[in-house]
């Protein structure tokens, strides 16, 4: 097996609700549900942390009951723990956050799984990948962002890849020495076009967010995307 290679050959796709028309959220999140979709990617904006301001517990509670697959929250603000409690209790099945926003990130992701969610962490583009060697006993999750956070809709940045076969190397050890399966995750400007070089660095769930919600009804919309992208991630 080459460092390259996901131990977990599944493609997870996560549509993120950040590009979806928040005036018809609950049916938006049931249409994805219906059109394959494995996660609902949960993007937490605080005007903070990042510049711009999404949603709260409140959303996530409310479309708890619309979906049964598990909702995916990315939490980029600061600080984070406060709003851990919050999250878990509304229905999130998987709690992420930046190690910058954390002023213990052992700690915090300790929090993330006291509350029964599984834990993650996110690294922006110009964050090191050494922050996770020293947690990853407590990791059910790696999430590369493939952008800078704050806003959908831009290009995906190609050091990304690089960045993701170091951290396929990392999880691949850490599995082959005994350790619990973690995921590697990817968010941002992940399209048709580029997944396959995605997934062949060692991705294993993606995070689409306009590429999903902005597809034309013409080529089969949701469903049609999402059976276009897993085609296109194993040529």
């Amino acid at each position: 097996m080459t460092p390259s290679t996901p131990l977990n050959p599944v493609l997870r796709l996560a549509p993120s609700i950040l590009s979806a028309d928040f005036a018809r959220l609950g049916e938006e999140v049931r249409a994805i549900e219906t059109a394959g979709a494995d996660l609902v990617h949960f993007d937490v904006m605080d005007n903070h942390y990042v510049p711009n301001l999404t949603i709260g517990p409140l959303v996530c509670e409310a479309i708890r009951p619309h979906v049964t697959i598990p909702i995916d929250v990315h939490l980029m603000v600061e600080p984070v723990d406060a709003l851990i409690p919050l999250f878990a209790k509304a229905g999130a099945q998987l709690i992420s956050f930046h190690p910058e926003a954390s002023r213990h990130v052992d700690r915090t992701l300790q929090l993330i799984r006291e509350h029964g969610c599984k834990a993650g962490l996110v690294l922006n583009p110009a964050t090191s990948i050494e922050w996770i060697d020293h947690v990853m006993d407590k990791l059910d999750l790696v999430l590369l962002m493939s952008v800078n956070p704050g806003f959908g809709g831009q290009k995906f940045i190609p050091a990304t890849l690089g960045k993701l076969r170091a951290v396929r190397t990392r999880i691949d050890a850490h599995v082959a020495g005994g350790g619990q399966p973690i995921w590697l995750e990817v968010d941002g400007g992940v399209k048709i076009d580029n997944i396959a070089q995605i997934v062949a660095a060692g991705a294993d769930t993606c995070v689409a967010g306009s590429a999903v919600f902005g597809a034309p009804d013409a080529d089969g919309g949701y469903r049609g995307v999402m059976t276009a992208l897993r085609r296109a991630a194993h040529p």
